[in-house]
């Protein structure tokens, strides 16, 4: 297998390649990368790679499931696939021999796994505090806050100043407040911090302590994906690394043609802020003693690693030649998806939508990312279309299948690890509105 090293610097050198259309701008703008890429025993390079850049993790893995649906539709179709050949059972198709995929992330991903003391060698971006009682009137000038306040400006200095800021982290302002009869006393040699996620707890679960140093996270929560926008029930890249660590990656839809779950070989992380306790219990120890599932599922840990390699882009570099004249520095607001698919394989985009499109358009098949649920589903349809009756999965023969809703729940055995999973894993995963998995 390559080295963590050669992971990293083919995923940057494959970004530098890209176009320049949606890129940071340099010295005033940052974003993560992430990439799924396809590898053989031979470490051959594939063409497989996918490179992505903003909420990185899971855009990396929805590019990855439109070029796994092509090399499906090829494979139906009789043409040459460079991943799968023809399963054991009928209408189903298995990884080729050899061939296995590596998960790269820049950046330590969001919720549980970015929760971890610093050490004393990284930026203490907010030295840890105690609360004490003055007995003295304060002097003219001198800050004082309160205990209650801590977490607000805690929470903000550590994102700016940590390198472990994202563009996924929603920001907040700092709040102070002045009892008369309380200071700001700071004594490193006797506390720590942590670094801090933006990921809050899922509403139903439990809240954070937000107490001052290693008492400010609860550590093995469920979390919600920090951002900029309204707040959404999707889960932090810890939690899906989680779940595909159980599931697999490739989905429920993709799942009716494949003979077994895919799974990543490991999971390498670039130069950051970084623990492997941390990623262990993250993406494996909370899912480690799931039972009951279906025979082709099973629980695999992630092999875990990082590479000495920084991220050019990242929030530490942007930051390092940043000038203060052209005032903050801010998250790339462009997001960058690239496979590699015979058609359109760049797919930029901008607040959800396609980067330039009109508002004339928006609502329509012209604004939607190529990524987006409702394109991977058509393209879903397009592969069963391509498939002779005679070699359709079981799964999906016999039924009055018409929403991607109706797809999904046809997938029973996916279904039934996903229960299992929920039940004794992650009870408190948000269920989403079934009304907006109703498209066709």
């Amino acid at each position: 297998m390559w080295s963590p090293d050669e992971i990293a610097g083919l995923c940057y050198n494959h970004f530098k390649k890209l176009p320049k259309r949606g890129k940071p701008e340099a010295g005033r703008e940052w974003t993560l990368l992430a990439a799924v890429i396809l590898v053989t025993d031979s470490s051959e390079q594939k063409t497989g790679d996918i490179l992505n850049d903003s909420h990185a993790e899971v855009i990396a893995r929805r590019g990855c499931v439109r070029y796994l649906t092509e090399q499906l539709f090829r494979a139906v179709s009789g043409q040459s696939s460079d991943v799968f050949c023809p399963g054991s059972e009928e209408g189903k198709w298995a990884v080729k021999p050899g061939v296995s995929f590596l998960f790269f992330t820049s950046q330590t991903p969001c919720g549980d796994a970015s929760i971890f003391p610093m050490t004393g060698s990284q930026a203490q971006p907010c030295e840890p505090v105690k609360l004490i009682q003055s007995k003295e009137p304060e002097r003219r000038g001198q800050k004082r806050h309160a205990e209650s306040d801590l977490k607000e400006s805690d929470r903000h200095s550590s994102r700016q100043k940590s390198g472990h800021t994202d563009e996924r982290e929603a920001m907040t302002e700092n709040k102070e407040s002045n009892p008369s009869n309380a200071v700001l006393h700071c004594d490193p040699e006797e506390e720590k911090d942590l670094h801090r996620t933006g990921a809050k707890c899922v509403p139903s679960g439990p809240a954070d302590p937000l107490q001052p140093g290693l008492l400010y996270h609860s550590i093995g929560a469920l979390r919600l994906k920090p951002g900029r926008g309204d707040r959404t029930l999707s889960l932090s890249c810890s939690d899906k690394l989680a779940r595909w660590g159980v599931l697999g990656f490739q989905g429920a839809l993709l799942s009716h043609y494949l003979q077994e779950p895919l799974y990543f070989r490991a999971v390498v992380v670039g130069k950051c802020p970084y623990s492997h306790e941390a990623m262990q219990r993250a993406l494996n120890t909370r899912c480690s003693d799931v039972r009951g599932l279906p025979p082709v599922f099973s629980k695999r840990d992630l092999e875990i690693l990082q590479s000495g390699l920084e991220f050019p882009h990242n929030h530490t570099h942007t930051e390092a030649k940043h000038k203060h004249t052209l005032g903050r520095i801010s998250p790339c607001g462009a997001a960058i998806s690239w496979c590699a698919v015979s058609q359109q394989p760049l797919d930029v985009t901008a607040n959800g939508y396609k980067q330039g499109v009109t508002k004339k358009a928006l609502g329509t098949s012209q604004a939607r990312s190529l990524i987006s649920k409702v394109e991977l589903f058509h393209s879903f349809l397009k592969l069963v279309a391509a498939t002779e009756d005679s070699r359709l999965p079981e799964s999906l023969c016999g039924k009055d299948l018409k929403t991607y809703w109706d797809y999904k729940q046809a997938a029973e055995p996916y279904q039934q690890a996903w229960t299992q999973l929920r039940l004794q894993a992650f009870p408190l995963w948000p269920r989403g509105p079934r009304e907006l998995l109703l498209f066709s």
